[in-house]
């Protein structure tokens, strides 16, 4: 298999900070500052390297910052690195944020046309793709009307369309669900699904993992510029979220949370049914959250667990306890079993009690776990969005 892109020592500089500009005010206080620089240096990219091989498609992942749209932006021609060399094998076809790679005061069918040159393809060829492009993008009142008039959601629609149906051999796409309505999210990605499937290289940027894991073959995670893993894309969304820069644990163990003569906390862990706790702990599975620990009193039946569950914004959700669960003197093992597709992708809190005689908390550990849920794989043409709210309960239906 040949190589569609090499990535070599690649890193891009930018100085942020207060720039000199020429003008007659900022001569003078540079003058009166005694000539010293406000800006500094920002490294977006520092020493990539990594090969695309033809027919890949690769997820690129990572925190807000870690260099995605900077590296997707050099592989588009549109800002050269500082250092280094990248080589490109095949003609690229970019959509990455809204206004990128159209002309404001052209028209639609203008901007299409033009796309076309840029890619090197000859009038006819474009032509031939012409009403299938403006069939997928949904604009076909406004294809005379510039562009410049267009909501952003039309420009999408059409830029996606350029984008995806001009045949590059390369295609690179910087968060296309952040976006339009669930109805293009889904034509969308099934475009994308269907031109992997013809064995062209696929680059794209997403914070919706369920979206990377179903799409995409290879993974590639960024963190403050710097490539941090490349594997399978399932790996590289196991390792965002258990590994780099996150503080999250599947499996605590404790030594020093106990209250004397009545109880010594052993571990508590979170994780998939079946799966280990090193497995990032999806969705669509049944989850299972393990207390262990050691009851002394001689009245067990007195004491109940109790946890408060917290979202990402650190708002409490619901509380749920143990009441109906008897415990004994001795080691106990409690499994609180949470049914599959409860939660939303996203990241929680615990909070442990420790009760007595229903009315009294004898021990409180706030914040005692955090962990991640992540989207789960999806089949291509479904709704990869988020829903709202941090759970959804499957109810029962019945038609009568």
């Amino acid at each position: 298999m040949s190589t569609a892109i090499s990535i070599k020592n690649v890193s891009k500089k930018y100085v942020i900070g207060k720039q000199k500009d020429g003008s007659l005010r900022g001569t003078l206080a540079g003058m009166f500052s005694g000539g010293k620089s406000d800006s500094e240096e920002f490294w977006a990219l520092n020493d990539v390297s990594f090969d695309i091989q033809q027919g890949d498609v690769v997820g690129i992942i990572g925190k807000n910052g870690a260099g995605k749209s900077t590296l997707l932006k050099i592989l588009s021609q549109i800002t050269k690195p500082t250092t280094g060399s990248i080589e490109i094998n095949g003609r690229v076809a970019s959509l990455l944020e809204v206004g990128t790679g159209f002309h404001p005061e052209l028209t639609g069918r203008e901007n299409v046309y033009l796309n076309g040159t840029i890619l090197g393809m000859t009038r006819k060829e474009v032509k031939a793709k012409f009403d299938e492009i403006v069939a997928f993008s949904g604009v076909e009142k406004f294809i005379d009307t510039p562009v410049k008039r267009y909501s952003s959601g039309m420009y999408v629609r059409l830029a996606f369309a350029v984008a995806a149906h001009l045949e590059p051999e390369i295609l690179i796409i910087d968060e296309v669900l952040a976006v339009g309505d669930a109805e293009f999210q889904k034509k969308c990605l099934g475009k994308m699904g269907e031109v992997a499937g013809q064995g062209r290289t696929v680059i794209f940027v997403s914070h919706n993992m369920a979206a990377v894991k179903t799409l995409c073959t290879k993974g590639l995670v960024l963190a403050k510029g710097v490539p941090k893993f490349a594997g399978t894309a399932e790996d590289a969304v196991a390792y965002y979220f258990s590994g780099e820069g996150r503080s999250r644990q599947n499996f605590i163990e404790f030594d020093t949370i106990f209250v004397k003569d009545v109880f010594d906390l052993n571990s508590i862990s979170i994780k998939n049914k079946g799966n280990n706790f090193d497995d990032p702990i999806e969705e669509n599975k049944e989850i299972e959250i393990c207390t262990t620990f050691e009851l002394f009193s001689e009245h067990p039946e007195r004491y109940v667990l109790t946890f408060h569950l917290y979202n990402e914004l650190g708002e409490a959700m619901f509380s749920f306890s143990s009441i109906d669960t008897l415990f004994k003197k001795g080691t106990n093992q409690l499994i609180c079993s949470i049914p599959a597709n409860f939660f939303q992708a996203g990241e929680f809190t615990l909070s442990l009690f420790f009760v007595e005689d229903k009315k009294a908390a004898i021990f409180i550990e706030r914040e005692i776990m955090v962990f991640t849920i992540v989207d789960s794989p999806r089949e291509i043409g479904v709704y990869m969005g988020k829903e709202p709210g941090y759970i959804r309960p499957q109810f029962k239906w019945t038609n009568s």
